[in-house]
C-alpha cells in the first residue's frame, strides 16, 4: 500500500482531558482514533510517533462511568497542541447538572481558561461541551452540542451561538462536536488538520462515514417535550404539516399570544415557530422516503410542498443528503 502525504508538519500533542466519570467511548473513541493514525502512519513509513497523546486530569485518581479506572499522566513542561474534552456519561439533563456543579468540573473549567489564554486549541465532544461552555470560553463563539441537550444548553449558557444542526463548529480557538458518537467525527477531523489524506484513511480502516449534520438523527419530539407551550405547538403543528403554517392559528391553538409562542420556542429550540414546523415537515419526508413507495412528488404534497423539486432542494440544504440516498439507508 502506498500513499503521497507531502503535508505532515511537526507532531501534534494532545492532551485527552479525563474527569471522573468519563463516557467510555468518547475516551476510547479518541484514543483509538489517534492511535490508529500513528499505527498507519508508521506502516506506511511516514511517522513512528505522529500524535503525541495523553491522558491527563484534575485529579490524581479517575474512573470512567462503567467504573474503569483511567491511567492519569502528570503533566509535563511542555505546552500542548490541543486539549480535548471528552463527554461525561451523565445524559439526562437534571444528573447532567448535578455534575456540572462538582468541584473537578470547575477545577476543570478553570484549566481550560488557563490553557486558552496560553493559545492552545480545544476541542469538546458531545456533553464535553458543557464543561467547555462552563469556562465562558465558548461565549459570543458558535458552537454544536448532542442535539437531545440542546435546550439546556441554550438555556444554561444563552451567550454562546448555538448551532446543534451541525456535527462539527471550529470557531476561534476552539472546536466543538454533536452527540456521543461525534467523538469519531471530531479525532478525524483533528486528524485532517495534519493531513486530509491520512485522516480520510484512518476513516477507511474504522470504517466512519462522512456525516456532516446531526439534524438526520434528531428527534423532533423529544426536544418539544422540554416545555409544555412548545409541546402543545409541536403536536398542532403535526396535524397541519400538510395543510401550512400560520401563526396566528398556532396561538390559538395553544391559547397564547403570537409573541408569547415565538419567544418561547426560540428560547427552547433556537428558531423561529415556521423554522421548526418546517424541520417537522423534513422529518415526516424523511419518514415517509425510508418507509413507503410514494413518490417524491407525492411524499412532498403530504408535507404541504408544492413539488419534489422543492422538497429535494430542502432535504439538500438541512441534511446535506439526497432522496436516493435516504432511500437507501
Amino acid at each position: 500500500m502506498s500513499i503521497d502525504i507531502f503535508d505532515i508538519i511537526l507532531a501534534m500533542k494532545i492532551y485527552v482531558l479525563a474527569l471522573d466519570g468519563v463516557f467510555d467511548t468518547g475516551l476510547a473513541t479518541v484514543l483509538d482514533a489517534f492511535a490508529t493514525a500513528n499505527e498507519l502512519a508508521e506502516m506506511l513509513k511516514i511517522s513512528s510517533s505522529y500524535f503525541d497523546v495523553s491522558i491527563i486530569g484534575v485529579r490524581e485518581t479517575v474512573a470512567t462511568s462503567q467504573g474503569f479506572t483511567v491511567p492519569i499522566k502528570r503533566l509535563d513542561s511542555i505546552k500542548p497542541d490541543w486539549v480535548v474534552v471528552p463527554a461525561i456519561g451523565f445524559k439526562m439533563p437534571n444528573l447532567l447538572q448535578a455534575a456540572l456543579a462538582r468541584p473537578d468540573i470547575q477545577d476543570a473549567a478553570i484549566e481550560l481558561k488557563k490553557w486558552a489564554n496560553s493559545g492552545v486549541m480545544i476541542a469538546a465532544a458531545c456533553i464535553g461541551t458543557f464543561i467547555l461552555a462552563e469556562s465562558s470560553l465558548l461565549d459570543n463563539q458558535i458552537a454544536t452540542t448532542t442535539w437531545w441537550l440542546s435546550p439546556l444548553f441554550r438555556q444554561r449558557y444563552p451567550k454562546v451561538k448555538l448551532d446543534e444542526s451541525r456535527m462539527i463548529i471550529k470557531s476561534d480557538q476552539f472546536v466543538t462536536a454533536g452527540a456521543a458518537l461525534s467523538h469519531i467525527d471530531l479525532a478525524l477531523w483533528l486528524i485532517r488538520q495534519a493531513s486530509p489524506e491520512l485522516a480520510s484513511l484512518t476513516a477507511k480502516y474504522l470504517i466512519v462515514d462522512n456525516r456532516p449534520s446531526q439534524s438526520v438523527y434528531v428527534i423532533s419530539d423529544h426536544l418539544a417535550n422540554s416545555d409544555p407551550l412548545v409541546e402543545k405547538f409541536e403536536r398542532w403543528a403535526r396535524s397541519q404539516l400538510a395543510k401550512g403554517f400560520s401563526l396566528d392559528q398556532a396561538a390559538q391553538a395553544t391559547l397564547t399570544s403570537k409573541r408569547t409562542l415565538a419567544r418561547r420556542i426560540k428560547q427552547v429550540l433556537g428558531k423561529s415557530p415556521l423554522s421548526y414546523f418546517q424541520d417537522l415537515r423534513v422529518e415526516r419526508a424523511v419518514h415517509l422516503l425510508e418507509t413507503s413507495d410514494s413518490s417524491i412528488d407525492e411524499i412532498a404534497t403530504m408535507v404541504g410542498y408544492v413539488d419534489g423539486v422543492t422538497l429535494r432542494t430542502l432535504l439538500r440544504r438541512k441534511l446535506g443528503r439526497g432522496v436516493r440516498d435516504l432511500r437507501s439507508s
